[in-house]
């Protein structure tokens, strides 16, 4: 492996990169175990692909915005390290596949240059922050919730307390009572609202907690009605402290804060939020909006030459349902349908060049996989479309039945089961051909995802559809579970659809017409969807699609899956979506030693509630390390303190302290001060000298 120098400004970022880049080295020469190395690596946005020796990697959009210089850089990395496409996601990410791990820390060096980030962007870390796409140009919005977006961002990014979490976290602004961020099914949901205290108005947020889809969806609960916004982010970080040392961490799937919240109750968690108040890094943090408030405004200076529309009619249903007027008085945005959320890099080029004098510098990547452009005046419209148009971008009916979200499935993913991406390219040309009037409608949602785990967010489709599999006659065939009925509600609520029956992937497309003739014979004037789903229920839409489950009448075709040319055959692998359980012993010894030089490093630089974590998880990793020698499994932190104090307190293996449990909790029983940081930082490291001095001494040395 032959390194590089990088050429970047700030020095954590060089740190960050120059340490992967050794890390991979390490764990070419067999020094770092594959669990090791791969939690590392997702915490760096590196995902194992289903094709074996090759990456996806994940770049991290902070509320999905991205300037003209970020988009070219992120197209001529795509052209140098992978396929020349990119994979616009559902968290306003973007994706790009089959990388080499070795070239991944040349890759980030080259990204950060325009300030990008692949930190974070995978793992059992917080991830992307999501955020409506419309946030600062919404009509409807209270304030702008963008400078909220972009803080919880900078102020999580690389903070230790969510670093080595249980499971992943997902927080996400709405721009209004809309909720078109979905919050309701996150970990950490907010809408802005303004309230009047004292005479003045304030502003602040809803808060809803404990959201989240995948096979066992959950709808968020709401704690805050209205939280005031210096104390956004301190709340944030109890919710992560608190995840941290009481979710599971053995099984992953009962791991996401949702499970938490269900076993302990909502109650319950509220006081040990509370319980975390007074060690948070800040007790308020104000947030900066003015930098914000200035707009990179086009120059609004059309190319010299004849603008061309091949379609004039299908102009006029575009600007209909693809462009929205913004607060700001004479300006417009437009929406880009992107399917299955891929573009080139070519296209990305044309697109910037072309689009860049009547486009503000502010493109954003929304959750349904599409592009955004604002600040259009509205007779430029004409000319954005023909650009659009001629790179073969223009479809109308954004937001429509035809705008199908759907995630990768068995393209790239492990644990992917049927092929989604097709399907969902098959159902999209079947609205636009059979039923053209449903692209002027914007109440059906179908989401596809190619296994349970909804990265497609099936689950709240008003029809969605997840990858499965049946066996007809000794045979499996590929299948698509359907449900019916989720969507938004507003608010911070929503629903979650109703699994209704299982049927084979290639009659997706009778599926769809069934529901859609139905709707159109039995629905009332002016019903939504959504609406009309309720009204009926779940088993009036089993035993309407009831016919299609007969399997003695399946062709040859049904047992090829979308998109393939040979039979069907699952071949599930290891998911990495949330990271790995660690639970070697080798493992925790470095990183309790790891934990003990960021906490002396991190008082050097004042952060002193940092320094604080890095002692709790140096006590942590260093008792679990103790307890698996001796053969005791822990599924928590809290758990890991218990036991400790079991089996070495209590049996006289340990007299340092009474209760070593009461020691560690310390935590949150203090403010974030350097004389307690320096004091707790000591007794980490009188604990790791016990630890070596233990008779029954682990494989290794801990310092």
């Amino acid at each position: 492996m032959q390194s590089f120098r990088t050429e970047l400004e700030n020095p954590l970022v060089e740190r960050d990169i120059v340490e992967l880049e050794k890390k991979i080295q390490e764990f070419r020469e067999g020094k770092i175990p594959d669990e090791k190395f791969r939690s590392l690596r997702l915490a760096r946005g590196i995902y194992g692909q289903r094709q074996p020796g090759v990456q996806m990697v994940r770049i991290k959009l902070p509320y999905g915005k991205m300037t003209f210089a970020q988009w070219k850089r992120i197209a001529s990395v795509s052209d140098e390290f992978a396929t020349g496409n990119l994979h616009l996601t559902t968290r306003q990410d973007i994706q790009i596949h089959f990388v080499s791990l070795d070239r991944t820390p040349e890759l980030w060096s080259l990204l950060e240059q325009d300030d990008i980030t692949i930190r974070e962007a995978c793992g059992n870390t917080v991830r992307n922050v999501t955020a409506s796409d419309i946030a600062g140009i919404d009509i409807d919005e209270p304030f702008d919730v963008t400078p909220y977006a972009h803080a919880v961002f900078e102020y999580f990014l690389r903070k230790p307390v969510g670093q080595e979490m249980g499971r992943k976290f997902k927080i996400a602004l709405s721009s209004s009572e809309k909720d078109t961020a979905l919050a309701f099914m996150h970990d950490v949901g907010v809408i802005p609202r303004i309230k009047e205290i004292d005479g003045k108005q304030v502003r602040g947020f809803k808060v809803v907690v404990g959201g989240g889809l995948g096979a066992q969806p959950h709808l968020a609960i709401t704690t805050h009605e209205f939280l005031e916004e210096d104390l956004l982010l301190p709340y944030i970080e109890t919710l992560l402290r608190v995840f941290d040392r009481n979710g599971e961490r053995s099984s992953r799937n009962k791991a996401r804060l949702k499970f938490l919240i269900r076993q302990i109750g909502i109650d319950a968690f509220n006081e040990l939020v509370k319980a975390e108040q007074i060690a948070v890094t800040d007790q308020r943090v104000k947030i900066d909006t003015q930098r914000f408030e200035s707009v990179s405004l086009p120059t609004a200076i059309l190319p010299n030459e004849k603008i061309t529309i091949k379609n004039p009619l299908q102009f006029e249903i575009w600007k209909k349902t693809n462009v929205r007027k913004q607060k700001q008085d004479g300006y417009y945005l437009a929406y880009v349908r992107v399917p299955n959320g891929n573009i080139s890099t070519d296209t990305s080029r044309r697109l910037i060049e072309k689009l860049q004098s009547v486009i503000a510098d502010d493109v954003r990547v929304t959750i349904d996989q599409n592009l955004q452009f604002r600040y259009i005046k509205p007779e430029h419209l004409e000319y954005v479309y023909s650009v659009l148009e001629a790179e073969g971008f223009a479809a109308p009916g954004y937001g429509s039945a035809a705008d199908i979200v759907s995630c990768p499935g068995t393209d790239t993913c492990n644990l992917g089961i049927s092929n989604s991406t097709e399907l969902a390219l098959v159902l999209s040309k079947l609205i636009e051909d059979e039923f053209p009037e449903f692209l002027q409608r914007d109440d059906i949602a179908i989401r596809i995802s190619g296994c349970m785990n909804s990265c497609g967010q099936h689950g709240i489709g008003t029809i969605g559809f997840h990858g499965s599999s049946m066996k007809v006659t000794g045979k499996v065939i590929p299948a698509v579970q359907v449900l019916i009925g989720g969507g938004v509600l507003g608010g911070g609520e929503g629903r979650v659809a109703n699994k209704v029956i299982k049927l084979p992937s290639k009659r997706g497309p009778d599926i769809l017409r069934y529901l859609l003739n139905d709707f159109k014979t039995n629905g009332i004037n002016n019903e939504s969807y959504l609406d009309y789903t309720f009204r009926k229920g779940e088993k009036y839409f089993y035993d309407l699609l009831k016919p299609l489950a007969d399997t003695s009448t399946l062709l040859a075709e049904d047992f090829i899956d979308w998109g393939k040319e040979v039979s069907f055959v699952t071949a599930i692998g290891v998911g990495e979506c949330a990271g790995v359980v660690i639970d070697l012993v080798a493992t925790l010894i470095l990183e309790g030693s790891e934990k003990i030089s960021l906490a002396a490093e991190s008082i050097t630089n004042k952060a002193y509630a940092d320094s604080i974590y890095h002692s709790y998880a140096a006590f942590i990793n260093t008792a679990k390390a103790l307890l698996l020698n001796q053969g005791v499994h822990c599924n928590t932190q809290t758990g890991i303190l218990k036991d400790f104090d079991t089996h070495f307190t209590e049996t006289g293996l340990y007299t340092a302290n009474p209760s070593f449990k009461e020691l560690v909790l310390q935590i949150n029983k203090h403010e974030p001060s350097e004389e307690f940081a320096l004091s707790y930082l000591e007794q980490a490291k009188e604990f790791i000298a016990f630890a070596n001095s233990y008779k029954g001494q682990i494989a290794g040395t801990l310092v």
